[in-house]
């Protein structure tokens, strides 16, 4: 049984992914230069599974998944990996806002992505809307690949990822209970990158070393996984409940919020020219909101009464 389209309802719990997705990223770049890669991306994906899995027993939620459905869950799995993996990577050699404004080339990626493999409707307002949130995004990110060399090119790999990442998650939405569904990628993150870790640190490959964190250090890896499934919740939530095309310019709006988070623990603030590309961003996630309420007026009023 699918779940019909609510637009509005999945543009609000994608807000919510859009807050809480760079409030984690600034908790592990705090983390970065002390907890090896791997360690960090394994931790996240362990919170989750631990958090989700009794959660699950409690509320009697079924996880069982489709033959389907579990392919396409190992496949989500494994973006999901390299997705943070590259994300955590980007943000020891980048500011927080512009490493997450270079992955916003992502929602354009995804917009067409999801018109080629998904058949979504692509209309030419959201065409529009995502040219002007990607023209703001470029005001912001302004790379200098001469200071930070190839590094700077990692988010857009990331990018590319999570597009995937995303039109994978469309597919199994609306069939899985996203409760389930990441409870389903932690524990499959965690036999993945088990026998990894322990290789590659007995090979003495720094970012698959371990580490004994300080009780400090402890509290912030759980943030980064807490916030991190919270995160991912609200976008799977969104996604079971709007098309990739509709939500693709509401992410966006992580870009503004990455800025505040970055000028409130790095201190790290936009000059002119990105915050212009940032008000752009912030009119185009906006004009989504007021176009989405406009088309759902007409269509509430002709459905048919529920009884």
């Amino acid at each position: 049984m699918t779940t019909p389209d609510k637009p509005l309802l999945g543009i609000l719990l994608m807000l919510g992914f859009c807050v809480l997705a760079p409030i984690g990223d600034a908790v592990a770049k705090l983390l970065g230069p002390s907890i090896p890669l791997g360690q960090l991306v394994f931790t996240r994906f362990a919170v989750q599974a631990l958090v989700l899995i009794p959660l699950i027993a409690f509320a009697g939620i079924d996880w069982r998944l489709s033959p389907r459905a579990w392919r396409l869950a190992f496949i989500r799995t494994i973006l999901h990996i390299f997705g943070i993996g590259g994300m955590f990577t980007s943000l020891q050699y980048l500011p927080l806002a512009d490493a997450i404004a270079i992955v916003f080339v992502m929602p354009f990626i995804m917009l067409l992505l999801g018109r080629v493999f998904l058949d979504e409707e692509v209309g030419l307002h959201r065409l529009l809307t995502c040219a002007v949130g990607f023209v703001g995004t470029l005001l912001v990110i302004r790379p200098n690949f001469l200071a930070v060399g190839w590094i700077a090119l990692l988010p857009v790999g990331v990018a590319v990822v999570f597009a995937l990442f995303m039109l994978t998650t469309r597919k199994l939405a609306k069939e899985s209970d996203p409760i389930a569904l990441q409870a389903v990628s932690g524990t499959m993150a965690m036999v993945l990158l088990t026998p990894i870790i322990v290789l590659g640190g007995a090979f003495g490959f720094a970012p698959l070393a371990l580490v004994l964190p300080d009780v400090v250090e402890w509290q912030l890896l759980a943030a980064v996984g807490v916030l991190g499934t919270l995160a991912h919740l609200c976008m799977t939530w969104s996604l079971r409940y709007a098309p990739s095309a509709t939500l693709a310019p509401m992410q966006y709006l992580e870009i503004p919020v990455a800025t505040l988070v970055g000028y409130w623990l790095f201190f790290e603030l936009p000059d002119t020219l990105a915050a212009y590309g940032i008000t752009l961003t912030v009119a185009a996630g906006v004009y989504v909101v007021l176009r989405e309420q406009a088309t759902a007026r007409p269509l509430a009023r002709n459905a048919p009464p529920t009884v």
